[in-house]
């Protein structure tokens, strides 16, 4: 497996990594399996969340066999104030069984008062800092999906890592790649499949890999199949042929008037639906196959798609021109199915 320094981390991470949402559908004993053949074929990077339901869990009991040795922890919080983070990390320490995490990421960092409450005095930022000089974590990252708000993350020396969808159909990083390494921040592409959209799954990774735009990219795997498959491309790091460009770009051109890059240009709603969340969270019901944990996201929400009154401003902002209005219809009648 090729392997590559994450920025100024000093952590040299194998160029695939794992990705910890989909475990969270197989039983402990199948998530171990699937961790230690991972280290068996040179993963070195585990990445998951505390939202991600037992995935913490699973990979924590996971390591008692795989060792905890042979792996960088990466997870993240939901939290942007100093008590939640501070919480935070010692619910992921004592949820994986570990004295420290590698890399503890402020995660879904969407909107700029979140990013204002993360660097304020009494912000998630603060926290991270102290658990980083307390040696309960080593590094802090951010994840997102709006290359705006990551934009102006960056610049701040604290974050030694950014996290942000990038695969060929979504390529709206690219700005915020190239600024993160010229600062020595390392890069990490979540999504790699566009969340289970994109197909050609070993063309993406390798696009992903040839970019020189990304550390290490971390596609979720719930099956020993999937690993062996993904970590045979960081294997051969080999230049994409003409007849995987072929592929990508007709995948690219079918996926053009359906899919959600989450670019967050047709924000904000007037009536204050969250539409990119709506259409990440449909994708965890219908690609990711996570039913109550896609319904969860989505109920959280303050407002529903339910909400929508059809005055299509989101269409008109839309750089791809989705029809935004029948996809957000078409998520509240997913939604609705879920018993």
């Amino acid at each position: 497996m090729k392997k590559t320094l994450l920025g100024k981390t000093g952590m040299e991470v194998s160029v695939i990594g794992f990705g910890g949402i989909p475990i969270q559908r197989v039983s402990q004993e199948e998530a171990t399996k699937i961790i230690i053949e991972a280290k068996n074929r040179g993963i070195n990077f585990i990445d998951t969340a505390q939202g991600y339901t037992v995935s913490e869990q699973y990979i924590g009991n996971a390591l008692k066999e795989a060792g905890r040795e042979n792996f960088y922890i990466a997870t993240k919080a939901m939290c942007y104030d100093y008590e939640s983070m501070k919480e935070a990390v010692e619910k992921s320490l004592k949820a994986m069984q570990l004295n420290y995490i590698d890399l503890f990421q402020v995660h879904n960092a969407s909107k700029q008062e979140q990013l204002n409450l993360t660097l304020s005095e009494n912000g998630a930022l603060r926290a991270l800092v102290e658990a980083k000089e307390k040696g309960l974590i080593r590094h802090i990252g951010i994840t997102g999906h709006i290359r705006e708000i990551l934009l102006q993350a960056i610049e701040h020396d604290e974050f030694e890592t950014i996290q942000f969808p990038f695969n060929p159909v979504e390529s709206q990083g690219t700005e915020l790649f190239t600024k993160a390494l010229e600062k020595g921040i390392g890069t990490i592409a979540m999504k790699p499949m566009a969340g289970g959209a994109f197909t050609k799954q070993k063309s993406s990774l390798k696009y992903i890999i040839n970019s020189n735009l990304i550390n290490i990219a971390i596609p979720g795997m719930d099956s020993i199949e999937q690993v062996v498959e993904n970590a045979s491309v960081g294997d051969a790091s080999e230049p994409l042929t003409e007849e995987e460009y072929k592929e990508i770009n007709q995948e690219v051109e079918l996926l053009g008037n359906e899919f959600c890059r989450r670019c967050g240009y047709c924000k904000p709603c007037p009536e204050g639906i969250d539409i990119p969340s709506v259409f990440l969270f449909e994708g965890y019901v219908t690609r990711y196959n996570l039913p109550e944990y896609g319904k969860a996201r989505y109920d959280s929400l303050p407002i529903k798609a339910t909400a929508c009154v059809r005055c299509r401003k989101c269409e008109g902002k839309c750089p791809y021109k989705l029809p935004i209005v029948n996809k957000l219809k078409h998520a509240v009648e997913t939604f609705n199915n879920i018993k």
